[in-house]
């Protein structure tokens, strides 16, 4: 009797409820249990999982991975996938897997490349991967030296956080004064000038962020599955151009995914994003950790969450291809259950170890997870 696998989600995206539905729905017929942990008792995937811990809060990376040993030990976890304190976890990828818990994220070297987006440039840029200019800036003098280089050369300048995800903190300069414009409709990303110029004069704190042009699209994600000897097994780009969506195997995009997660060591699942410099594709940003579209990749008929967790465990899948290419699609939101009442809050450090706290029933309330319908 094969037994089940135990795979704990660390304060991950809501989207990665889809995720954890594919594990389950895996092509091997294999028992797979979920452990989720969060800050938010509302999280969706609290209710999506088996069991479920409120993570907390104030803890120091050192401390967090004392917490996740605690986890993986209490919960007998297989496979860990980590996107909080990720650079601390791995680094201490010897006394999980001493607990017996597989991590399913990369090495700490590869973490430390990409946790910065400027060294992130400078590593790709060396091994022959197009990258757009780009400005590290810290002062309002620097901010203006680039705007206006960039200015003069006919593009918009954009800045965003040189270490962050998400697309958090990413802005696009405009020349134009504030005014009702701005009020009007929903929230734009442009912001003037003098406003953000303002802003960092009065800062108490400095900032770290990268200028460079606003890229262009297509945008396309290429999710990557790679394996602990470097060797790549899975590599799909999906294809982003306004609200359509769609998928390609396209080498002007693939192979320079395949040329940073195979020469970076990306092991796991990674997500390597490009758009458009002119007639160039260039790097955009890589993520060291799953996706919260990976799921998408199911349009085409790919498992990738499996695969990836049958890689962790030593259960090699071989190369993963799609067998055909889904239909352009869009994503909308819709509703998704949450437990049927919030979760008390985990009190404060220094006490690392938890009561834990069982899958309750859910009632139905609307939370953004994202499906995706096809054009």
């Amino acid at each position: 009797m094969v037994s089940r696998v135990r795979v704990w989600l660390n304060r991950t995206y809501a989207e990665n409820v889809f995720f954890m539905d594919q594990l389950r729905r895996n092509p091997s017929d294999r028992a797979v249990e979920i452990h989720a942990t969060h800050g938010d008792a509302d999280s969706p995937v609290l209710a999506a999982a088996d069991t479920a811990d409120l993570e907390p809060e104030g803890l120091s990376p050192a401390a967090y991975v004392e917490y996740a040993l605690d986890q993986c030990v209490r919960r007998g976890i297989d496979v860990f996938v980590p996107r909080l304190h990720q650079a601390a976890i791995v680094a201490h990828r010897a006394d999980f897997e001493a607990a017996g818990t597989a991590l399913l994220a990369p090495p700490p070297e590869a973490v430390a490349v990409f946790h910065d987006k400027v060294i992130a440039y400078e590593a790709v840029q060396a091994i022959g991967t197009p990258v757009p200019p780009w400005w590290r800036v810290r002062s309002a003098d620097e901010l203006v030296a680039a705007v206006e280089e960039l200015e003069a050369d006919g593009h918009k300048a954009c800045f965003k956080p040189a270490s962050g995800a998400g697309g958090v903190g990413f802005r696009v300069i405009t020349r134009s004064p504030f005014s009702l414009m701005q009020l009007n409709g929903f929230p734009s990303p442009y912001v003037p000038l003098d406003l953000v110029l303002e802003a960092l004069k009065q800062a108490e704190e400095a900032v770290d962020w990268l200028v460079m042009p606003r890229l262009e699209q297509p945008e396309v994600s290429v999710d990557c599955l790679t394996g602990p000897d470097n060797r790549i097994r899975m590599a799909i780009g999906r294809t982003k151009n306004g609200r359509r969506r769609g998928f390609t195997l396209s080498a002007q995009w693939l192979e320079p995914a395949r040329r940073i997660a195979e020469g970076f060591g990306l092991h796991y699942l990674s997500n390597i994003q490009f758009r458009m410099f002119g007639d160039t594709p260039v790097l955009m940003d890589v993520n060291t950790r799953p996706a919260g579209g990976l799921h998408q990749l199911s349009l085409c008929g790919v498992n990738a969450p499996w695969a990836a967790v049958q890689l962790a465990l030593g259960e090699d899948p071989g190369e993963v291809t799609p067998p055909f290419l889904g239909q352009d699609y869009t994503v909308v939101s819709g509703p998704r259950q949450l437990r049927a009442v919030s979760l008390p809050s985990q009190p404060a450090p220094p006490a690392v170890e938890r009561a834990h706290v069982d899958a309750a029933p859910v009632a139905p309330m609307r939370t953004e997870a994202a499906t995706v319908l096809p054009l």
